[in-house]
Order: structure tokens, then C-alpha cells, then sequence
């Protein structure tokens, strides 16, 4: 049993609490991987200061609000390690589901991305946060904002989500005329800017991340010069990589070595380092990603709608096997098209034991551990959140017992992961603050931003020089 606090600091009475709630199921995700099917979790402040057996949590509290969570079941916040929170989520599905990679990324994507302006980039970042909090997560890392970070972190500001954010950063010279040694100073310029702006300290929900671009557009020196940042400062680096053969391929024609081998061979490589996609890799490659520690984050929303090709050619098993850690992302609005991280883990569950006709790849547990432990790290924050333990922030999510999916309730991790999904959240804490209560987000006007997203989004498209395209004649 996990024994709940036991005094108060000043150890003569109880400990007080903000918020008891008890007779709840609790999958807590600790280190004994503990479930209680009648538990309790008090919190005070912004950290959780009790969990264990109702009985036991009740008798070690004394709470100024008490909450009867007999309809819930408790779990960490997921952790979504690679979502695109600015261009994708105001155009959400306008890009035809039948595009290459290529043609996906370089004809719609991208226009769009550099189409909005920081007003819209502001919304379109509010809007993810909405979506991924309204389905039980709780901490992002993002993929890279394009025009205004510092715009996008106060919109953020105002949801309450936790986050690691940054600007997109690149610095190849892909046209000769472009000067490489001013393109490289320049992206690690940002690089250092955006980490001493948003530093990482304890109480910040929001900080500065080396958010790469990745593919084939970072020179060896911007790799270097992000991995010793996020190294010196505590930090992570994200990137894309090997969603499609073009990237090996390019790795393998100008270095002579696939991308995973050439960033070992410069020294980048370690657990500091998401690398997302990861799906064209040989055996080697998976060989070093195990032996560096590097991290892996998996977006099979986006694989399968974009047929990247992770069942036919993706080496995920292996890379579990073999003791990779992975974590799970939504990537964009336009590729996965929704930022819930209960379908993610869905398809992660199911996408490989088919492929494989293996039923043992991926248990439920594995799923889950990848939306929150394994996220909490690739994030750099496994000290903080991904479990629910004494001492750990307060982030949690009560998802909805009252729904069919969630009858009868015999199995809560199967369930989590095969039978419920993002739309039976009922309430979700972030820091101790409750942001989702009943359904509904309390810190935003959510009728007020889906109106001005609304508006916006054919200006977007507009001005990206594209059309709404429909196999199908709409009147």
C-alpha cells in the first residue's frame, strides 16, 4: 500500500489539504504501478500530498473541499510529446487525406504554417491547449511555433497548460546565394534566446525547448549547439526524423551514414533527444537509439492517415525490445487531425500487434506508460508529474465512470486504453487548478474562441493561396 502523508509539517496533527477525493478508482502510475479500485488523493496547493486506500487517505487529511469520486477514475495527465499547436489546429482538415508526404508537407503545410499571423498563431495555439486538455492532457511538447513565441506562450498563459515550447528552428542553406555561417548564428541565436526568456524553473509551466525542425534542414553545427543547450540547461531537443526514405536517403548520400548513425557520430545523440516519426530506420539504427538512450516519439494518428508506413516498415517492436523509450504524440491538425492522446494510444495498442499478427506487442500497460511516465521524461519532467505520488504536481484527470464505455468497470487500464477515449473527461487539474470541471473549460470562453477560430480560418487558407477541396458538392 502506498502510505499517504502521515503528519502535518509541523508533525503534530493531520495534513491539511485543498481537495480530498475520495471512493474513486486510482491508476496511479507510481513505481509499483498501484491501482486502487477505492482510493483517495488529497492536494494542496499544487502538489499532491496523499494517495493510497480511501480509508487510510481520509484519516491522514483534513480538507477544505471533499469530492465523492465515486464516478470517476483517476489518472496522471498525459504527457503528448509532438503536437504542432500553431498553423494546423485553426485549418483543421482542410488538406485532402489523400496527399503524399511530400505534397502534404511542402504544398499545404507549410503555406499554411507561413500564411498566419501572430494574432491567429495565438488562437491556433489556444485552441490545441483546449482540445488536449479537454481530453486529459495535461503538459505538451511542441513541435516548433513559426512567427511569435513570445505571443503564443501568453496566450498559453491564459489556459493554464503545461507545456515546453519553442520556435521552429532550421539554418540549412539549401540555395547557394544564402549565406550557411549567418543562417547557423542566427538559428542558435533564437535557440539561446527563447531558454533565457522561458526558463525552466520549478513553478513554470511553461518553458524554452530546442524545438528542431529536423529531416535534413539542421547543419551539424545547430545540432551540436542545441544538444549542448538543452545539456547545460536541463533541457530537451526535439526533432523529425525518418518519417519517409527521403531522410536516410539524404543522411546516406552527404555523409555516407543514415541520420541515426551520423547524429551519433557527431555527438548528439542521448536522452535528451525526442526524435519523432523514427519509422525508416535500419536494425543498426535501432541498435544506437537503444545504446544512447535517445527517445522516440511515435504519432500513429499521423502514420496511418499519411501512410508513412509504420506497420509495413516500422521497427517500433524492436525498439521496445530493445529498450527504447517511447512516447506517444498527436502531431498536427491537418496530419492526425485531433490532439487526443486516448486515440493515440489506441492505435499504438493495435497498430503493431495486426501488423505482426503478434498479439503480445504492446500491452495496454506499455500504452499507457508511454502517454505518461515515458512522456513525463521526454519532457524532462519525470520528477515532477506522469504518476500520481506524494510529492508530485497535481496534475491529474477524472475520467467519466457514467458512460457506457466505462460499464461495467472491471479492467481501468484495458479500459483507459481499448474501450474509453477523450470525450469521457469529465475534470482536469493542472498545478492543483482545476481547468476542465463538468466537461467545460474554466480559465477560456470556449463559445467566444470557437467563434473567432471560425473567422479566422478562411483568411488563413486564403492568403495561403489554397482551397477547401470537396470529392463531394457542398451546397
Amino acid at each position: 500500500m502506498h502510505e499517504p502523508t502521515a503528519s502535518s509539517p509541523d508533525g503534530l496533527g493531520p495534513v491539511r489539504a485543498d481537495l480530498l477525493i475520495r471512493n474513486a478508482w486510482i491508476v496511479t502510475m507510481d513505481d509499483e504501478r498501484r491501482i486502487y479500485r477505492d482510493g483517495g488523493l488529497a492536494i494542496a496547493g499544487d502538489r499532491i500530498v496523499a494517495v493510497g486506500p480511501s480509508d487510510v487517505v481520509e484519516r491522514a487529511v483534513v480538507a477544505r473541499e471533499t469530492i465523492d469520486g465515486r464516478r470517476f477514475v483517476l489518472t496522471p495527465g498525459f504527457v503528448n510529446c509532438h503536437v504542432h499547436i500553431t498553423g494546423e489546429p485553426i485549418t483543421r482538415g482542410y488538406v485532402p487525406d489523400d496527399t503524399d508526404w511530400r505534397t502534404n508537407v511542402f504544398d499545404w503545410l507549410i503555406p499554411t504554417y507561413m500564411a498566419q499571423n501572430p494574432a491567429e498563431e495565438a488562437l491556433s495555439a489556444q485552441l490545441a491547449a483546449v482540445e488536449m486538455l479537454r481530453s486529459g492532457t495535461t503538459c505538451f511538447v511542441e513541435a516548433g511555433t513559426i512567427i511569435d513565441l513570445p505571443g503564443v506562450v501568453a496566450a498559453l498563459e491564459q489556459v493554464g497548460i503545461r507545456g515546453r515550447i519553442g520556435q521552429w528552428v532550421q539554418d540549412r542553406a539549401f540555395d547557394p546565394a544564402e549565406d550557411q555561417a549567418q543562417l547557423t548564428a542566427a538559428a542558435i541565436g533564437r535557440l539561446e534566446d527563447q531558454i533565457a526568456r522561458f526558463p525552466a524553473r520549478d513553478d513554470a509551466l511553461l518553458a524554452g525547448w530546442a524545438c528542431l525542425v529536423g529531416h535534413n534542414t539542421a547543419t551539424d553545427e545547430l545540432w551540436r549547439a542545441a544538444s549542448a543547450l538543452a545539456l547545460d540547461h536541463g533541457l530537451g531537443v526535439t526533432a523529425h526524423m525518418s518519417p519517409d526514405p527521403a531522410d536516410p536517403q539524404f543522411y546516406l548520400e552527404t555523409t555516407g551514414r543514415r541520420a541515426i548513425e551520423h547524429l551519433e557520430a557527431i555527438g548528439v545523440l542521448g536522452d535528451h533527444v525526442s526524435l519523432t516519426h523514427a519509422i525508416h530506420l535500419d536494425d543498426a539504427e535501432v541498435a544506437t537509439l537503444a545504446r544512447t538512450g535517445t527517445r522516440v516519439t511515435h504519432c500513429p494518428m499521423t502514420a496511418i492517415k499519411g501512410a508513412y508506413g509504420a506497420s509495413s516498415a516500422g521497427k517500433f517492436p524492436e525498439m521496445h525490445a530493445a529498450g527504447v523509450a517511447i512516447q506517444l504524440g498527436t502531431d498536427g491538425a491537418n496530419n492526425a487531425n485531433a490532439q487526443d492522446m486516448m486515440r493515440a494510444m489506441y492505435l499504438m495498442a493495435g497498430l503493431h500487434k495486426d501488423a505482426r499478427r503478434d498479439a503480445s506487442l504492446f500491452p495496454a500497460t506499455s500504452v499507457l506508460e508511454a502517454g505518461t511516465i515515458n512522456g513525463a521524461a521526454g519532457a524532462g519532467l519525470s520528477d515532477r508529474i506522469g504518476s500520481l505520488a506524494v510529492g508530485k504536481k497535481a496534475d491529474f484527470v477524472a475520467h467519466d465512470r457514467d458512460r457506457p464505455e466505462w460499464v461495467p468497470l472491471l479492467n481501468p487500464v484495458n479500459q483507459l486504453v481499448w474501450s474509453a477515449d477523450g470525450r469521457g473527461v469529465h475534470s482536469v487539474w493542472v498545478d492543483g487548478k482545476r481547468l476542465v470541471d463538468g466537461y467545460r473549460m474554466t480559465t477560456i470562453d470556449e463559445e467566444r474562441l470557437y467563434s473567432d477560430i471560425e473567422a479566422a480560418a478562411d483568411g488563413i487558407i486564403a492568403r495561403a493561396g489554397k482551397a477547401v477541396s470537396s470529392a463531394w458538392p457542398v451546397l
